[in-house]
């Protein structure tokens, strides 16, 4: 490397040097806001869905959501279509505090014929939607 170019590649790692150390506060306090605003979300870890002889479904969703009390829990879950239609809704009553990840069904869903997959969502008190779906092909076990 001739003596220009090291001089340069001194002079930018010295000047970033000087910017890391200005910015780091403001990098961190924006870092920290954006992983304390997403740790909330509810987050879908597995979805179990049998159908009945009847053709209504069966869904056992287990949920995971740092569920804090009254005011911010995990409050209900949604069965979706591809086409956004909501086929079904798992309604929430309490925080599940001590209990997470935790599982509840949801029984009688109509799904109509030609639907091949849906998507769970979680949602909660503060957030609303948001955190990880969990899409199921309902035509794998057939």
């Amino acid at each position: 490397m001739n003596a220009r170019l090291r001089h340069l590649t001194k002079e930018a790692t010295m000047g970033f040097a000087r910017l890391f150390y200005k910015g780091a506060a403001v990098i961190v306090a924006v870092g920290l806001a954006t992983v304390t605003a997403a740790a909330g979300e509810v987050d879908v870890q597995a979805v179990d869905a049998r159908q009945a002889a009847n053709g209504s479904w069966t869904f056992s969703v287990t949920l995971r959501h740092d569920d804090e009390g009254w005011d911010h829990y995990a409050d209900r879950w949604d069965v979706v279509g591809p086409d956004g239609t909501v086929y079904g809704e798992r309604v929430l009553l309490h925080p599940h505090v001590e209990e997470q990840p935790f599982t509840r069904s949801l029984s009688g869903v109509e799904i109509p014929e030609g639907v091949n997959s849906v998507t769970v969502r979680g949602h909660d008190k503060v957030h609303g939607f948001g955190g990880a779906e969990f899409t199921i092909d309902l035509q794998a076990g057939k």
